[in-house]
């Protein structure tokens, strides 16, 4: 793939030529040359988009996208176009499909259906057989064949016992095992923070106080096991000041928060939209102010859409009976712009990389092309015809975002919108 980026902002701080505004010439994939103005050489295309920035390509640490078994939610190929189009290079595929991604011939299945595409595909594999909480699945196997961590997405490890002897059996390989933060008894059958927003709409309640004793409790195996552990989707205040407690212990923890948890409280559930149905769910002010602290500080390790399709027939049904989850991917970076500047957006975008082996170039000459390309400056109302996953659950829909992606240049491959 040759190409010439035209007129293009780079925002990389570990690029010698962060903040201009240059040409770049690929060739075969890799970044052959970066001037303030380049004349096309061989006649290869040229890329020419309005206020053109590039960066680094973004990383999401949880993205589902059903297949194989709930294609009607969502496909692979089509879930990684739909990264592409939303600038990410590399993804990180969650465990929940049917069957759930729990062996060796499991993994090399969902690669294989990513191969040659221009976003990568790194899959999570079960932490235990069929996500049943009971025993461990075939770890080390599925690390052979190509999985980066574990976990049961969104299914909490009851036994104690069993959280242990997984962080001891995955030190032996460096695996990365993820829990998932929710005391079930807790929680109970929950489906919106407990609050006074939940009393006054009539449902049942999910406390914090769920979350923060499962992050206590797998913060004290850790340092028992001296393990390697990602929290993901963390969404609660004390949640993030244990983190940050376990990290001045120097205790081999990372955590993530989704980005909706960032923005939206739960006075969004006024309406019973179902597309605001999350877990965790979303809390409150305090909490989001918390967490984007966490962020800023280095508490929290990195963002996520947790991009969960979710096809109508389960979403349009009452609230108690909804499905967790909303889509992300298609509004993520002009979510996270109503918050941070465009330069932090793109480094927490761009985090977490190494955490989930996931390889980084930047944005210099001899570099393989690995870039996310966007507008920072653009308004709009995000509405349906933004979003090109099958499922349409987004709770961004009407909302007032800013900046818009083109496409990457990654794999030696060119995808635009």
């Amino acid at each position: 793939m040759n190409a010439l980026i035209k007129s293009a902002t780079i925002v990389d701080s570990k690029s010698d030529f962060h903040n201009e505004t240059v040409d770049i010439l690929i060739e075969k994939g890799r970044i052959s040359k970066i001037s303030k103005r380049i004349t096309n050489p061989n006649n290869y295309k040229e890329i020419k988009l309005d206020n053109l920035h590039v960066s680094q390509g973004w990383f999401d640490s949880s993205v589902s996208f059903g297949e194989p078994g709930y294609e009607e939610r969502e496909i692979i190929s089509n879930g990684l176009k739909t990264a592409a189009n939303s600038g990410f290079t590399a993804v990180a595929l969650n465990a929940n499909s049917n069957p759930v991604i729990d062996s060796y011939a499991d993994i090399t299945f969902v690669k294989s259906k990513a191969q040659d595409n221009a976003v990568s595909l790194y899959p999570i594999g079960a932490l235990t057989r069929g996500s049943q909480s009971e025993d461990l699945a075939e770890l080390f196997d599925m690390t052979n064949a190509g999985a980066v961590a574990f976990y049961d997405y969104q299914k909490p490890i009851c036994n104690p016992n069993l959280m242990k002897i997984a962080l001891q059996y995955a030190s032996n390989f460096n695996g990365l095992v993820c829990s998932f933060p929710q005391e079930s008894k807790i929680s109970g059958l929950g489906v919106a923070n407990e609050n006074i927003n939940s009393t006054k709409l009539g449902l049942k309640g999910n406390p914090a106080l769920a979350e923060e004793l499962q992050v206590a409790r797998d913060l004290f195996i850790l340092e028992y096991t001296e393990g390697k552990l990602h929290i993901p989707t963390i969404s609660t205040a004390k949640s993030v000041d244990l983190i940050r407690t376990a990290k001045n212990k120097k205790l081999d923890v990372t955590c993530s928060v989704a980005i909706h948890n960032l923005i939206f409280t739960d006075d969004s559930l006024q309406e019973f939209d179902t597309n605001f149905k999350v877990l965790p769910p979303l809390r409150t002010l305090n909490d989001c102010e918390a967490l984007i602290e966490g962020l800023k500080d280095g508490t929290i390790d990195m963002v996520t859409t947790d991009h969960n399709p979710i096809d109508i027939e389960d979403k349009k049904v009452e609230f108690d009976f909804a499905k967790y989850g909303t889509i992300g991917l298609e509004s993520a970076f002009g979510a996270m712009q109503h918050i941070f500047t465009t330069k932090k957006t793109i480094s927490i975008l761009t985090q977490g990389k190494s955490r989930f082996g996931v390889s980084e170039s930047t944005i210099n000459e001899g570099e393989l092309a690995d870039l996310a390309l966007f507008n920072p400056d653009k308004n709009y109302e995000f509405s349906l015809k933004h979003i090109t996953s099958r499922s349409k659950n987004s709770m961004f829909i009407g909302e007032q975002l800013k900046g818009e992606t083109y496409g990457i240049i990654a794999n030696n491959k060119i995808v635009l919108k």
